[in-house]
């Protein structure tokens, strides 16, 4: 399990001043929100969600993107955001930044140092954008962060909360803290309002990652051998996310917060394949395979990791957002999934 110095930093800073030190305002309507990461699968819904509430949106791409053509990219910011961004950004001074970028975590990484390549991304540029915010002006810096800062799994009755200690996993998530522990120090000393936002797996139309690798196992119409896990995984849908997120950029009561989300309730992995199969329009045939024996199959099959995400748990608690923004997914999972897998023309 990772340990790393900067843990004792954090808890020391949160004794001093709370999570983040904040100096909020309270005169929020129409923003200029500026989202980095606008072509990817969340910018796509939060972009369009911005300017469904008013908003006036700046978009930032990443160099080399090609699938940029939605209306709501239009124009767009092309940038490497892992080099200077003064040029780049000199004509723009946004009101709040929704910081989507970053580089995702990989079954098969190929990169010969996948952590200094992750900090490159994850941590650095992200604390470059933020220096550049800060020395501009931008009033509200949103990270979207990850729910593997706090850990892989869960035990029954003990969700994730926003006090639980961190214990990322993996380099993705060790990234993904100590850009944290790095904005929380810029905030302390600049005085920008911060808010991070953990989200568990986000799923949605064309979702990427583990999702999607579900969806491909309905689709084979082969037995899977998911029936007799009884575990607990949050997940949040994608529009749900958008507003939330939206909500994080423009609520005073969200400076200096950070936040776990998700919808609800949680479900296992077999009522999850239920839900989703229903919505294909199709019934899974799930077999209810013990576990051990599962565990020892897949491991002889050198995929013991790919059991983790389907057979352990992984529950949040986002009581606090909930209470300090009034926030509540305006989408149930069963019609996020319909939504889902409804045919597109």
């Amino acid at each position: 399990m990772y340990r790393a110095p900067i843990d004792r930093r954090l808890h020391s800073a949160k004794r001093r001043i709370g999570f983040f030190y904040v100096t909020p305002h309270t005169e929020f309507s129409s923003m200029q929100i500026l989202v980095t990461g606008a072509a990817g699968f969340i910018g796509h819904q939060l972009c369009r969600r911005i300017l469904a509430e008013g908003h006036d949106l700046q978009t930032l791409v990443r160099t080399g993107r090609r699938d940029v053509a939605s209306p709501h990219l239009m124009p767009h910011i092309v940038a490497d955001l892992t080099r200077p961004l003064g040029n780049v950004l000199a004509n723009y001074r946004p009101t709040a930044i929704i910081h989507l970028a970053a580089r995702a975590h990989y079954l098969r990484d190929t990169a010969p140092d996948p952590l200094a390549e992750f900090r490159r991304v994850n941590r650095d540029a992200t604390l470059s954008l933020a220096r550049w915010a800060a020395t501009t002006g931008v009033r509200r810096f949103v990270y979207v962060s990850s729910i593997g800062v706090n850990g892989s799994v869960t035990q029954p009755g003990a969700p994730f909360t926003e006090s639980s200690p961190p214990a990322p996993h993996d380099p993705y998530a060790v990234s993904k803290y100590e850009a944290e522990i790095a904005l929380q120090e810029l905030a302390v000393r600049s005085g920008m309002e911060l808010c991070v936002v953990r989200p568990p797996l986000v799923y949605g139309p064309d979702a990427p990652g583990n999702f999607r690798r579900l969806v491909r196992l309905l689709q084979t119409g082969l037995p899977l051998p998911f029936g007799a896990i009884r575990n607990q995984r949050s997940l949040i849908y994608v529009e749900n996310l958008a507003e939330a997120l939206i909500r994080c950029a423009v609520e005073p009561a969200a400076a200096g917060q950070l936040f776990l989300v998700s919808d609800r309730p949680a479900v296992s992995t077999p009522e999850l394949l239920r839900l989703m199969a229903r919505a294909m329009g199709t019934r899974p045939w799930l077999v209810p395979v013990p576990l051990p024996l599962m565990r020892v199959s897949l491991r002889l099959m050198g995929k013991a990791r790919a059991l983790e995400k389907l057979a352990t748990s992984l529950e949040v608690d986002d009581s606090h957002i909930r209470s300090t923004l009034a926030w509540q997914p305006s989408v149930s999972m069963e019609e996020a999934l319909a939504r889902t897998f409804a045919p597109t023309c």
